[in-house]
């Protein structure tokens, strides 16, 4: 797999549990933030990344297989794939091409009321920054990551994420504080 074509996440990407490309490897780019915004072809606000010189955010690099970008890029339907050729160190013992995906220039604005973080999609984000960089790692995704302000909906009851994961007691309790700690808004959810 050293030939194939590697992305890079900094999301959901980063948990483990929510994929199966092997050969996983933790990393960093440099000259990028996390950002939450809302897209048309998505109902709920979601992860991307801007353009942010001086900042370093981590994730983890890992192989697409055979180069076939398909079944990511369905995955990542919002997102337009953007080749990362500098700033970017992992542990990876070769030098493969990275990409990421990010959200087009134009056609999105911040989440509203209407189109709002799901508290699920931050608490599998958080997991696997957690078991991935442990807990500076986390604090550090949360303070790398733009649109705090967002509202936010506790779907925890019935995840609507599709790619939720169970938190454990410590996990959920994590989330929780830096949220507070943030001042989030919390919506409830509505049946």
């Amino acid at each position: 797999m050293q030939d194939a074509p590697h992305f890079f996440g900094y999301g959901s990407l980063v948990n483990r549990a929510t994929h199966a490309y092997p050969s996983a490897h933790r990393a960093r780019v440099q000259g990028w933030r996390r950002v939450w915004r809302h897209a048309r072809l998505r109902p709920v606000a979601f992860l991307s990344v801007e353009p942010a010189p001086g900042v370093e955010i981590e994730g983890l690099i890992a192989a697409v297989p055979g180069g076939d970008w398909a079944a990511l890029d369905a995955r990542e339907a919002a997102y337009r794939r953007e080749r990362v050729t500098t700033g970017i160190r992992h542990e990876a013992p070769h030098r493969p091409e990275v990409a990421l995906y990010r959200l087009p220039d134009g056609g999105h604005a911040a989440p509203s009321a209407a189109h709002p973080i799901l508290l699920s999609y931050v608490d599998v984000v958080v997991q696997g920054y957690l078991r991935e960089f442990g807990q500076a790692g986390a604090e550090r995704f949360f303070e790398t990551t733009a649109g705090w302000e967002a509202p936010i909906l506790d779907d925890r009851a019935a995840p609507r994420y599709p790619r939720h994961q169970g938190l454990g007691a410590d996990e959920r309790a994590f989330v929780d504080a830096m949220l507070r700690g943030l001042s989030a808004r919390i919506l409830p959810a509505t049946t």
